[in-house]
């Protein structure tokens, strides 16, 4: 039996430790945050980046000290139609059992053929064959690793004519079959969207909210394609766009309050940079309960 919730879930929006942050963060976090508006409230980490770097380990467990930790796979591949490699999750599970994060999680994707890992996280059609494909292998990374597996909804270029079901209903009859829960990458779903022609609030509406572990912000890049169109790329190479804020803004009015976490893997900046944009996670979160609370007010005024 898969328990419901492992370590309690921090409220607040965290950042992803990223190498170059870690022996920063681990050496004086005291300094480094120097006040309480200036810490993340937790940290998420891809334990690929630690499985084989023991110092690296060493250092992540010293600031699990400080930090609640959240763990973002990105090699597990879950939509991989050679299957799960077992090796790999026993070595996961031996990392997360050290660490005791709050949540794990990983991408609705396929990344390895036969032998070889791909640097990519590569579509899958949305129809009866992969979902059970995709629900045998979540149902064996669950046993595997002992605790609930989150999975995030994919960024979108292209998609499979052949699909027979929306992206939301594949995610939904995914939580119905095997009792895992839901990664929401807010900039996915605007990216998305854009990229894709449909809209960005109704595919938030029709999410099974409950079952909505964490939410997920991160910097994409507008490229034209060979028609001149703007493509939006999912780089995590920049600041969070202020659509996607939008758009967040009405995730948690919608949806409630997550854990929320700031991406930025690639050119990644100063780590001030990454806490400021946490900060105003948190403070979008504020004014979003404020408004709620002003107009309960308010209409608590006209019915007295």
């Amino acid at each position: 039996m898969i328990p419901s919730s492992c370590s309690h879930a921090p409220i607040g929006a965290g950042i992803g430790l990223r190498l170059p942050h870690l022996a920063e963060i681990v050496a004086t976090p005291s300094v480094v945050f120097s006040t309480k508006s200036s810490k993340p409230s937790w940290l998420e980490i891809h334990p690929e980046n630690f499985l084989a770097n023991p110092h690296a380990t060493e250092l992540l467990l010293e600031a699990r000290r400080d930090f609640p930790v959240s763990v973002h796979t990105v090699g597990v591949s879950i939509g991989s139609a050679g299957g799960i490699d077992r090796g790999h999750l026993r070595r996961l599970r031996s990392l997360i059992d050290r660490v005791d994060p709050f949540l794990v999680s990983g991408h609705l994707a396929w990344s390895t053929h036969e032998s070889e890992f791909l640097n990519d996280l590569l579509p899958l059609p949305f129809d009866e064959e992969a979902l059970h494909l995709v629900a045998a292998h979540i149902d064996e990374v669950q046993d595997a690793l002992g605790r609930p597996y989150l999975i995030e909804n994919p960024s979108s270029y292209v998609g499979f004519a052949g699909s027979t079901m929306t992206e939301v209903e594949f995610l939904s009859e995914l939580v119905a079959r095997t009792g895992c829960r839901l990664l929401c990458d807010v900039s996915n779903i605007y990216l998305s969207a854009h990229n894709m022609g449909y809209d960005a609030r109704q595919y938030l509406d029709q999410l099974p909210a409950g079952a909505i572990g964490e939410f997920h912000l991160g910097g994409f890049t507008p490229e034209e394609d060979e028609a001149q169109e703007i493509v939006l790329v999912d780089t995590h190479a920049a600041a969070i766009a202020q659509p996607a804020w939008d758009l967040y803004a009405y995730a948690v009015e919608r949806i409630g309050l997550r854990p929320t976490l700031i991406e930025w893997d690639n050119d990644i900046p100063e780590l001030a940079t990454l806490v400021a944009q946490a900060a105003r996670a948190d403070e979008i979160v504020s004014n979003v309960f404020a408004q709620r609370h002003q107009l309960l007010e308010v209409g608590l005024a006209a019915v007295g």
